[in-house]
């Protein structure tokens, strides 16, 4: 294969984060420093984030666990935006060992969603009321740049009811500058690209060297090439159980670091999916990931990386999300199928059809009650990629002040909009009371003045679509 990583920079020294993970011994004064540093919202230094990794004494972890429900309220309010990811195609060039997609994995279902199927999928998008999607594409030559772009762009064409799609974001493989550039001019959010595992002997181990993924510094790079062609929201991710998951954290940590240094901004999203069982996979458990240091790596990250966005798939079960809610999570998918065309279909899932198999399968109007029972927002706002409030913008905004200013009032109008277009009778009261709940805890003065009478709009005069 042609050598594509030949001018990409490897900023990730095995031997130091390993040394990191593992060689840090606990010093309780030293964690507590750490901890109160994180809760001035200043992000951690690696070395700083191995601090908090050495931390083995039940009272100290609780410590990390609580600094993380501080910073997670100080920073992100009780807002949990909602998306649904949408697998557009499942054809793959490459061979991952932990995945149901590789390509010499004969009895997986190929399928590439056509134009109907497409307008399928939205329409019961949009049915159930979601607003945010991400787009999932396997590496293949039918998946081009344009192709997606394409396929964004028809995302947001299509229309049922109330419904529409206001914010398209992206799963894929690394492109090149002009491959970027297409599917921004497209209108994308956020690109996305997990390292999978950021320990190189791992990461050769489980991408075949003769594959498109197996070069690891093309995929490391991939970000840096985004950001260089004008895309200006990224998310990064590790996939949790293929090695120390110490060595992933600070993987993680490092990364965001080189982005801010390199382009004056971080990621927007950090991901910290675990691995999952999955059709025709069979993998060593060495290095899998137990709730409780599920726990407290989300945690630890939330610390680190004060203004990055976390999410929580719906790779873990109903029980497991709840739990770690509060460690700092401000995304989740809900309602969620990931077998190619999935929404329009009934029934459990099927995993010769899908990557791995979902841990929670509740419906989103379930998902979203139990939301707002436990005192959580669900927020489809998308007003801050639509006002231009993105890349180092969106992290200028984010400190104190903008939760008030701008999240809180985003939230609880798009929430509004979805007791009113889809939620039955129980839900609908319980968001109400959550609003007035919420309206309750915002100071008087021009702001609320202004949320109020939007909220009335939506209510009384069928307005849609109004954010600050």
């Amino acid at each position: 294969m042609k050598n594509l990583s030949k001018h990409c920079v490897d900023f990730i020294d095995d031997a130091k984060l390993d040394s990191l993970a593992t060689g840090v011994k606990e010093d309780k004064a030293r964690v507590r420093e750490i901890i109160a540093k994180s809760m001035e919202k200043k992000p951690l230094a690696v070395e700083e984030t191995a601090v908090l990794l050495s931390a083995e004494s039940p009272d100290l972890i609780e410590e990390i666990f609580n600094a993380a429900r501080q910073l997670k309220k100080d920073v992100y309010g009780n807002r949990i935006v909602i998306f649904a990811p949408l697998y557009i195609g499942n054809y793959c060039v490459n061979d991952c060992v932990y995945c149901a997609f590789r390509r010499s994995l004969r009895t997986t279902v190929r399928k590439t969603l056509n134009q109907d199927e497409l307008i399928g999928q939205i329409e019961a998008l949009e049915d159930a009321g979601h607003k945010r999607l991400i787009l999932v594409f396997g590496e293949h030559p039918d998946y081009t740049a344009d192709f997606m772009a394409d396929t964004v762009r028809a995302v947001y064409s299509i229309r049922k009811g109330p419904g529409e799609i206001r914010r398209v974001n992206i799963n894929a493989a690394p492109m090149d500058h002009e491959g970027y550039k297409k599917v921004k001019d497209a209108g994308i959010g956020t690109y996305q690209i997990f390292q999978e595992t950021y320990h190189h002997g791992t990461y050769a181990k489980v991408h075949p060297a003769q594959t498109h993924k197996g070069d690891y510094l093309w995929r490391l790079d991939g970000l840096s090439r985004a950001f260089e062609a004008g895309c200006d929201d990224m998310g990064i991710g590790a996939l949790f159980g293929l090695y120390n998951w110490k060595f992933e954290v600070l993987g993680l940590v490092t990364h965001s670091h080189h982005l801010q240094k390199t382009y004056g901004v971080g990621p927007h999203t950090i991901s910290f999916p675990r691995i999952r069982p999955a059709h025709g996979v069979e993998l060593d458990e060495k290095y899998f990931v137990s709730d409780y240091n599920f726990k407290r790596l989300v945690a630890i990250l939330r610390l680190s990386v004060p203004y990055t966005g976390m999410i929580l798939t719906a790779r873990e079960t109903a029980e497991v999300r709840r739990e770690v809610m509060s460690f700092g999570v401000s995304q989740i998918d809900a309602g969620t199928r990931i077998e190619l065309a999935g929404y329009t279909k009934k029934g459990s899932q099927e995993l010769n059809k899908e990557q791995f198999q979902i841990g929670d399968v509740r419906p989103m109007e379930e998902i979203l009650r139990d939301l707002m029972d436990n005192g959580y927002v669900p927020s489809f706002c998308t007003s801050c990629y639509r006002s231009g409030r993105t890349g180092q913008i969106f992290m200028e905004y984010a400190i104190p002040g903008f939760i008030e200013k701008f999240c809180t009032p985003n939230a609880l109008l798009t929430l509004e909009e979805y007791l009113l277009d889809y939620a039955g009778a129980e839900t609908r009261k319980t968001g109400e009371k959550l609003i007035a709940s919420e309206l309750s805890k915002i100071s008087e003065g021009p702001q609320k003045k202004k949320l109020v009478e939007r909220l009335n709009n939506i209510k009384n005069a069928g307005e849609r679509d109004l954010y600050f």
